[in-house]
């Protein structure tokens, strides 16, 4: 067990209650655990132990069937700035510690609610996963070959981008607005909302009749040769993003092919010819060479790289943008502010590790903590 930490960062002294999930909520927690908040997990029992995104965080396990254990939270929340749930609609209500509940013991808690398709519409109460969220949105459409099936592009865009990163921005705003108005307020942030405004770039093209539904029918897509990936010869890759005309021409300096042969950068009829140079080409050498010859360059074209290599890359070493801590591989505190150092350590919470400290901050006395474990409404983690 340990004890309620010292923290840094823009967040010190907030503290976040999170209801155990997987993907977007979770994910919210750490970068805002990250940003100095306590983050006390309410971990249910059994189940998997802590990965990166249980990072700063500390654990309670709560069995919420239990009355004792929702009032064990409700205590927590009475002290609590944020709480996090990404259930599906109702269900903390049904629980006992929806916002009704938890604004009656706190009306200054921030109460984010994290889901796919919203708290309210006629989907609210479906399951999904973050390629149905996207898949309603346009996004998964988009990306991919021509005449072949979207390519699902991993969780990133619904879960982490129009998931975590809104439900983030929604509480930071309501903490602000807190700051004004000393009251509380309920964050519903869904993937779908969130993923539809990833899209506003797109939709502005779009209204400028620069963009199609087509997919492989735009400038960033692939339909470009001078924006999509080549293979080398050594069966890897590199990626050509030189959209404007100085960074084009800076590659192609740098390529064996004559620029009269080769025809216009924006030549859409030259297209299939060009793609078949580019990939004769960048498959004469390996992706290292490339790399070597492109160093330093305006020229918009950089190697392709698996995780590992990215974080042993010097571009990345450099700026510390992962740290090898133990077994894991910690991506950065992201963003980075000029008031907090860079982590060089990351504490994973230890499932119910810290319940002992949690339940003394929130006022309980240790007959009530013991008579809580003899309940079975806490789960007690001794290691």
């Amino acid at each position: 067990m340990t004890d309620s930490p010292a923290r840094s960062g823009p967040l010190s002294g907030i503290k976040l209650v999170e209801l155990a999930g997987i993907g977007p909520g979770p994910y919210a927690g750490q970068l805002l655990a990250d940003l100095g908040a306590d983050v006390v997990v309410i971990d249910r029992p059994g189940g998997m132990p802590k990965a990166v995104d249980g990072r700063g965080k500390r654990s309670i396990v709560l069995d919420l069937k239990k009355p004792d254990a929702v009032g064990a939270l409700l205590r927590l929340v009475a002290t609590a700035d944020i709480l996090i749930e990404g259930l599906r609609p109702g269900v903390t209500e049904r629980m006992g510690v929806g916002p009704e509940a938890c604004h009656a013991v706190n009306p200054r808690l921030i109460y984010g609610r994290m889901t796919g398709w919203g708290q309210t519409g006629p989907w609210s109460k479906m399951a999904g996963h973050d390629i149905n969220y996207i898949g309603m949105t346009g996004v998964l459409n988009a990306i991919g070959k021509e005449n072949q099936p979207p390519v699902p592009p991993l969780n990133m865009i619904g879960d982490f981008g129009g998931g975590s990163m809104f439900l983030v921005t929604g509480i930071l705003a309501a903490l602000v607005e807190r700051g004004r108005t000393g009251k509380g307020n309920i964050v519903d942030a869904a993937i779908v909302d969130g993923t539809h405004s990833l899209m506003s770039f797109v939709h502005g093209m779009a209204g400028l009749g620069q963009w199609r539904p087509q997919r492989e029918g735009n400038l960033l897509d692939g339909a470009a040769p001078f924006y999509r990936c080549y293979m080398t010869a050594d069966g890897k890759f590199m990626a050509v993003g030189c959209i404007e005309p100085q960074f084009f021409a800076a590659m192609m300096e740098r390529l064996p092919i004559d620029a009269e042969t080769y025809g216009g950068q924006h030549d859409r009829a030259a297209f299939s010819k060009q793609h078949e140079m580019l990939e004769d080409v960048f498959a004469t050498k390996t992706r290292d060479e490339w790399e070597a010859i492109f160093a330093g360059t305006d020229a918009c074209v950089t190697p392709v790289l698996d995780y590992v290599e990215a974080a042993a890359h010097p571009a990345n070493a450099e700026r510390q943008a992962v740290v090898q801590d133990g077994r894991w591989l910690h991506p950065q505190v992201a963003p980075r502010l000029a008031t907090q150092p860079l982590a060089t350590h990351f504490e994973i919470a230890t499932k119910g590790g810290d319940y002992a400290a949690i339940l003394a901050e929130a006022g309980l006395g240790e007959t009530e903590i013991s008579q809580l474990i003899a309940a079975g409404a806490v789960v007690a983690n001794k290691d």
